[in-house]
């Protein structure tokens, strides 16, 4: 198949850790023989909010992504106006993708904004499947005016995907056609991410070798509450016990604040950014995944921390408890009572469940799955089934 991707989020020469799972789907299907092209349409913003969209103006406007040519049109994108600005990337990604040789089908990776391209294609007769993988469609669906708007844009649609039951649940509401989802749950290398000396782990990202290590990995954003999970390490950790948090964002001064106000500025580390390989040192030197989202799709940072033999302590959101099953009593809590947080993780870094037995939690989801389930709904689209 001719594929061709529209999409608001993947990774170039000057920003290599954006959207990496999207492209981990493309080059696979690539490889899988498929011609795969992405376009990327980016935001040219007026004056006054110049500076904060910079470093994404300045993504090359083409480059070769492996064998995939990425193009970078640009539109006008007006602060504050959602609508607008939705359909001013989906007319720039239609005339780019128009402009080529036809495909046989388009992609919306990530359901918003990139599903407003459907009316266009739907009157060149090209059929479109929106992907969701989280906020695209649930932060979007939540929204007033929004809402009506994405659903619109997927009734318009010859298919949909998604990475979780969940998130198929809710696009299948928003859609109002049953039958035209299908579940493409990302996948996880194996072979890098498997159980590891703790040891090691520890040496290879400096930290001590003695006492117990939770992780935080996430983006330092409202939706991830890395607040939350600072509280619960407060309320629940041991006296030896230590927390790194891996990832930048907007709370990062909220939360430097808060550990120093709860004294733990000795055994709370701010990291910052992570490179994706550095990630599988993180996990084995881990005793306990921490994820306190308020919102997910189907987080890749569990089904990893799993494949590494490394417990998880998540709220319940989304796609999460998709994940969990089985051990939910353990590693899952539907409320966000840090407290009742703290307590589980204390019993988590007193007893986990052995490494072969969290690793055999997600053994199924290998790229090669995701990679045959896209396969087959993107057949359907062209089909016309």
């Amino acid at each position: 198949m001719r594929v061709e991707v529209l999409t608001s989020l993947y990774p170039g020469s000057s920003r290599p850790f954006e959207g990496i799972f999207a492209e981990r789907r493309w080059l696979g299907m690539s490889a899988r023989g498929h011609g795969v092209a992405v376009v990327q349409p980016l935001p040219i913003t007026p004056g006054p909010f110049r500076a904060s969209w910079r470093e994404i103006a300045g993504m090359a406007r083409q480059e070769m992504r492996g064998p995939i040519e990425v193009l970078r049109p640009r539109y006008l994108h007006l602060p504050g106006r959602a609508r607008y600005n939705a359909r001013a990337f989906a007319r720039k990604g239609a005339s780019t993708i128009l402009g080529r040789a036809r495909p046989d089908v388009v992609v919306a990776d990530y359901a918003w904004p990139a599903a407003a391209v459907a009316p266009l294609l739907q009157s060149h007769g090209i059929p479109l499947v929106v992907s969701g993988r989280g906020s695209d469609v649930l932060e979007v669906a939540g929204e007033a005016g929004l809402k009506e708007e994405l659903a619109a844009y997927l009734g318009l649609a010859s298919h949909w995907c998604a990475v979780s039951e969940d998130l198929l649940r809710a696009m299948d509401g928003l859609g109002g056609r049953l039958g035209r989802g299908h579940l493409v749950a990302n996948g996880v290398d194996l072979e890098t991410f498997r159980p590891g000396d703790r040891a090691q782990g520890r040496k290879r990202v400096g930290e001590a070798l003695e006492g117990r290590l939770v992780v935080c990995c996430g983006h330092l954003i409202a939706r991830k509450d890395p607040l939350l999970a600072l509280e619960a390490f407060a309320a629940g950790a041991g006296p030896g016990d230590r927390m790194a948090f891996l990832g930048r964002g907007p709370l990062e001064s909220a939360l430097r604040e808060r550990v120093a106000a709860l004294g733990l500025a000795q055994r709370v580390r701010l990291v910052g950014e992570v490179k994706p390989v550095e990630l599988a040192a993180w996990y084995a030197a881990c005793n306990v995944l921490l994820l306190t989202s308020r919102r997910e799709g189907r987080p890749n940072v569990v089904i990893e921390a799993l494949a590494c033999g490394r417990p998880v302590l998540a709220t319940a959101s989304g796609g999460t408890g998709e994940l969990l099953q089985g051990c939910e009593e353990r590693m899952l809590e539907r409320g966000r009572d840090p407290e009742i947080l703290g307590r589980k993780l204390g019993l988590l870094l007193e007893s986990a469940p052995a490494a072969d037995e969290l690793r055999a939690m997600v053994e199924h989801l290998s790229w090669t799955a995701s990679f045959e389930a896209l396969e087959r709904c993107l057949e359907e689209a062209v089909e016309g089934r």
